[in-house]
């Protein structure tokens, strides 16, 4: 369950289950908290499953066992992939050296599983693991007034500057980690870490003192992410080569051996992989879109936009398929993210929702309705775009 229920019940929540962890849909009002987002800033909390990982060793085993190369200075983090052999990612994770530990935020229904097998893996090693997630609240703060929010209610030290920094500080009474986030919703963010027990403190200061940064639920991250061309663990990241999703931010390919390097590095090696995301204007679903009041009634989408699997036609082949759809909170038009061919030319693509071909546009990442305050450092790169 959320740390924080009685506060988000006061404001409407309305709840669902990610990886065994409830966590806020959406308040009642997505779309307008989503333009809110864009335009000034928002809080949410985040539904991370967190480990520590303590001992002399921590850094190198941690290190040795993920695909990018694990900070061992105070105060930094890295984006990361945890891969089968065959490549597949079985998780993604933010690892930060905090001092004598390393914290690891990755989605909640992975982080059992990671601890275990990791805790199977220490033979000789100095290196213990713990799941801390019912210990400590993460919140998010994003959007172009982020920095202004911070400064606003963060004692001590300001805001750090460097993505995946982090500083420590206070808001009321309560000891707080401040993180500089990697972009994921095309705006400049913040993760504000403290211990359960504070949890509620903050996320009322969060939302309330300061600059007023009204609270945002999962559905409305999720249109943001896939407006910023942003990939997630849930729809996109699982069981996926990261080339082929682009992500060259989560790779270091001069960095020791560890499980499914090979077949990155092949791949890599190759020139280009066999899929890739891309972005897609629903253009045929505009009136449908049009006709719903998002704030009034944010489940009638999910009747509308196509679901994740659905195909994704060029002229008479399938070269693909849709990974999530949304409405964008900028523009307001139905958008999808896809997985197609490496080489399928889009030229009038279409995509199939209840047995009918609905009109797309191919559109660069981000979509072009975004102007935000960043980038996402997860928005896709290919080698034929570098």
């Amino acid at each position: 369950m959320t740390l924080v229920s009685d506060t988000h019940d006061a404001h409407g929540a309305v709840y669902r289950d990610r990886g065994g962890r409830q966590v806020v849909d959406h308040y009642g009002k997505p779309e307008r908290v989503g333009k809110a987002v864009r335009n000034v800033v928002g809080a949410i909390e985040m539904g991370y499953g967190i480990l520590t990982v303590r001992g002399e060793d921590r850094v190198e085993f941690v290190d040795n066992a993920v695909s990018n190369r694990v900070p061992d200075e105070d105060g930094q983090g890295v984006y990361a992939l945890l891969l089968d052999p065959q490549g597949g990612i079985e998780t993604d994770m933010y690892v930060y050296n905090a001092a004598e530990r390393l914290l690891v935020f990755l989605p909640p229904e992975r982080a059992e599983a990671v601890a275990e097998d990791w805790a199977s893996k220490v033979f000789i090693q100095d290196v213990t693991i713990e799941d801390v997630s019912a210990d400590l609240a993460v919140f998010g703060i994003h959007g172009p007034k982020s920095t202004e929010k911070v400064a606003s209610v963060l004692g001590g030290p300001g805001a750090p500057e460097k993505p995946l920094s982090f500083v420590r500080g206070s808001m009321v009474d309560a000891g707080v980690t401040v993180i500089a986030s990697d972009a994921p919703l095309g705006e400049e963010g913040y993760e504000v870490v403290c211990a359960a027990d504070d949890a509620e403190a903050v996320l009322d200061t969060l939302i309330n003192r300061g600059l007023n940064a009204p609270p945002f639920g999962y559905r409305t991250w999720d249109a943001l992410a896939t407006e910023a061309g942003t990939p997630l663990f849930e729809y996109e990241l699982a069981g996926t080569v990261p080339n082929v999703l682009g992500l060259r931010n989560a790779l270091d390919f001069e960095k020791g051996c560890y499980v499914g390097q090979e077949v990155v590095s092949r791949v890599e090696n190759q020139g280009r992989p066999s899929r890739r995301l891309v972005g897609l204007d629903l253009d045929g679903l505009a009136d449908a879109t049009a006709a719903i009041d998002g704030d009034a009634d944010p489940e009638g989408y999910d009747a509308v936009l196509p679901a994740s699997g659905a195909a994704v036609f060029d002229g008479d082949e399938a070269v693909g398929e849709v990974t999530r759809a949304a409405v964008g909170p900028d523009a307001g038009d139905p958008i999808a993210l896809a997985l197609v061919q490496f080489d399928a030319a889009l030229d009038g693509p279409t995509v199939r929702v209840d047995g009918e071909e609905v009109a797309a546009t191919r559109v660069a990442l981000p979509f072009p309705s975004v102007d935000g305050s960043a980038r996402s450092a997860r928005l896709p790169t290919y080698p034929d775009e570098r």
